[in-house]
Parts: structure tokens; sequence; C-alpha cells
């Protein structure tokens, strides 16, 4: 019987995590742009590659095969063959292919589920309003479906605003958004320094606030000290 959860690729996000990454459900990194958000997520789809399992990758801001090489390493060619990518390029086409990604999990046998970004070309239809908010949420569920189904995990990075009426930063997607996610960790840069910050915003059994520090490096990312 499989455990709970499987690693995130690095031991300080698996504490962070209670264990790793939680199997049936969605976790979200949510951060400003360049706080770290694709980049855990890419040692995570590595992690699992090297664990025999293949990853579905839902990108609207563009891959970037170089950083992909940099984490994978020397296993990087090899481990492109089971990195199964979507480029949607609006809202419309990301809700098709996040409906075609079903078939490619079952078929190849698909152990992590990533959408970097969530909100991205939902940004683009906030117009729409209400019915861009239902558009999003029925995405989510989706995805929520497949890790239920397929037992895996589904990881989601998604942008932060300031909200006018808390003073705080929240995650773009409102209340859904959040609510779907059953683990939300906040990557913060460091006024002006090279470190980032991730923290606990949300999680089911774990305390909030609960975090460590981190740095960017060349093969992902690197704890201080």
């Amino acid at each position: 019987m499989k455990s709970d959860r499987q690693s995130s690729g690095n031991d300080a996000v698996d504490r962070l995590l209670g264990g790793g990454i939680e199997r049936r459900t969605i976790t979200q990194f949510v951060g400003e742009p360049a706080s770290g958000k694709t980049t855990l997520c890419l040692i995570a789809a590595v992690a699992s590659i090297r664990a025999g399992h293949s990853v579905v990758w839902i990108d609207s801001e563009g891959f970037s095969v170089e950083r992909f090489r940099q984490i994978a390493g020397h296993e990087a060619e090899k481990f492109a063959d089971q990195l199964i990518l979507y480029e949607p390029v609006d809202f419309i086409q990301q809700g098709s292919m996040i409906l075609d990604a079903d078939r490619v999990i079952k078929a190849q046998n698909a152990g992590l589920v990533v959408m970097d970004s969530a909100t991205a070309l939902y940004r683009t239809e906030l117009d729409r309003g209400r019915d861009a908010m239902q558009a999003l949420t029925r995405q989510m569920l989706m995805l929520l479906g497949y890790a239920k189904r397929y037992n895996i995990p589904v990881l989601i990075t998604n942008q932060v605003y300031m909200d006018t009426v808390t003073n705080k930063y929240s995650g773009l997607g409102g209340t859904a958004l959040a609510h779907i996610s059953k683990a939300i960790v906040r990557l913060e840069k460091r006024d002006g320094m090279g470190e980032r910050r991730a923290h606990l915003m949300k999680h089911r059994s774990l305390p909030e606030n609960a975090g460590f520090e981190f740095e960017m490096a060349e093969q992902g990312i690197k704890i201080p000290g």
C-alpha cells in the first residue's frame, strides 16, 4: 500500500509539509514572480521521474528547458521523455488540456501533475467576472478529481496580489482556489537579498507559519548555514 505522501525532492520542503507532498490533494505554491515556485515544482517533478513515474506538466508561462536541465543534471535527456508537457495559449485551451490530461495520466503511469501557473491565463478573463471564476473552479476540481482517482499529488503555482481591504497578500483565484488547495506554501523574497522564505499559509493537520529560509541554486535550492 502506498504512503499518503511522496517526496518533494527536498528534505526541507518534505518536513514543512509533514513528510512530503500529500497524495489525493492539491498543494499550492503561492508567491510573487521569481520567488521559487517553479523551481520547487521542477524539483518535485524530477524526484517523481527518478522514482519511476512520469509527470504531466501544464505550463501557461513558458517552460524553461534550461532550468529543467540544471535540476535534472546528467539525467536530463533521459528524464525529458517522462515529462509530458502541455502549453496552453489561452484560458479555454487550458481547460481543454486539463481535460485531455486524464487520458495521459492513465496511459503514462503519471505520479504527479503540475499546473504552472493555475491563474496566469485566468487573469486575461477577469472581465468575465463570475463566469471566469466558475471556469477556473471547474478546472481545479478536475485536477483534484485526477489526484483522487489516481492516488497522486497535484501541485499548482499561483501569484499573489495585495488585498486592499485586508492589506494582506492573497493568492489569485479567490477563496475557491484557496479552499480547493489542502496545503498552501507562501514563498517570499527577502528585502532585496538573494534569500527567500517558504512558510505554511494553510495545512489541514499542521500549524501555520512554520517555515524555512532558502536560496536559489543551479541544481534547485540551497538551505543557508
